[in-house]
């Protein structure tokens, strides 16, 4: 089944679709082969979105419209053991984008449109109390789950990122660069954090943004000069954090050290890193979703690492988190 839009569409995933990409071994238990089939009957719900115009909206480099393929083949080939069975995720299906980028003008008509496009596909997930995983295209798809999010229940949510940019950037049509500014400027965002800025590679102006609306954030060069620690801020962020207020978790693929991504960096954050943050970042209640945006795989070896890597990325929150929750179920 196919739902359209004039540039997009949403591809259900089927269970001959799922099996058509597991590989079978005797001896072996696929995740691929342990999915469920019922969205009511999981926990987590992922989808991809395979869209690169973001990105280049904001001037970043294409193919990010490649990394939920990437991802799909490595994760649904992994094993299922006692560790994670793979009986709690559905994966409900991919939005494409139909037509290539043509200019800036015209990809920033586009998004508007995949942001009312990605809403509609997000928000009935998130009102049905699953968690929901998004992987792959822009970090533009950022601004339509926060405001899905915030359509739950009509309250603003925190969110928390991982990123060298605070993708607060004007508001001079949408991209890439700016969903966390529209969506504090429409309501939909309360507290935003975001650990590992690079110090030259934000404005000033997105500084004083950042500022004068209180947000939190920290440096990659402290932690390069360990002045600061990632797992002690991310736990200081989850005991200050308001319970009451839902959160969505941000993690983009630019912020890991050479990584094949729309704004690629020589130096950031290893994969180990990104793991702990999420694995960490997992041990808490009301997460609407996470959001993991902007690899941008363009050669089989480069499909492997950003296929591998969101494959960790998925099984270490989705790990965490339900061990989080049987604790919480028995104490």
């Amino acid at each position: 089944m196919k739902n359209k839009s004039i540039h997009f569409e949403f591809n259900k995933f089927t269970k001959k679709k799922i099996q058509s990409i597991t590989s079978i071994r005797e001896g072996e238990t696929k995740i691929g082969e342990k999915l469920c089939y019922k969205i009511e009957d999981s926990k987590y719900v992922i989808i991809g979105i395979s869209e690169d115009i973001g990105p280049q909206a904001n001037m970043g480099i294409k193919g990010s419209l490649n990394a939920f393929k990437s991802f799909l083949s490595r994760f649904l080939n992994t094993q299922s053991n006692r560790f994670l069975n793979g009986e709690e995720i559905f994966i409900a299906g991919e939005i494409k984008q139909i037509e290539a980028f043509q200019n800036i003008i015209e990809a920033k008509k586009r998004i508007e449109i995949l942001d009312d496009f990605v809403k509609s596909i997000a928000e009935p997930i998130i009102k049905s109390g699953k968690t929901l995983i998004v992987i792959g295209g822009g970090h533009n798809n950022a601004y339509p789950l926060i405001k899905a999010s915030f359509h739950k229940s009509n309250k603003a949510i925190d969110v928390i990122n991982l990123d060298p940019h605070a993708d607060c950037r004007a508001l001079e049509g949408r991209h890439s660069g700016n969903p966390f500014s529209y969506a504090k400027k429409n309501g939909f965002l309360n507290q935003y954090t975001v650990f590992g800025l690079h110090q030259q590679y934000n404005s000033e102006s997105i500084y004083n943004y950042l500022d004068e609306k209180k947000f939190n954030y920290t440096f990659f060069e402290d932690y390069l000069d360990q002045k600061r620690n990632l797992k002690q801020d991310i736990l200081n962020f989850v005991t200050s954090k308001k319970t009451e207020i839902a959160l969505g978790i941000e993690l983009d693929l630019d912020s890991i050290e050479m990584m094949p991504s729309s704004a690629f960096t020589p130096n950031g954050f290893s994969i180990s890193e990104a793991r702990i943050y999420l694995r960490e970042l997992a041990k808490q209640k009301d997460i609407l979703y996470i959001h993991l945006p902007e690899g941008s795989p363009q050669s089989e070896i480069e499909n492997k690492i950003v296929g591998k890597t969101l494959t960790y990325l998925v099984i270490d929150f989705i790990k965490e988190n339900l061990k989080f929750d049987n604790q919480s179920i028995n104490v």
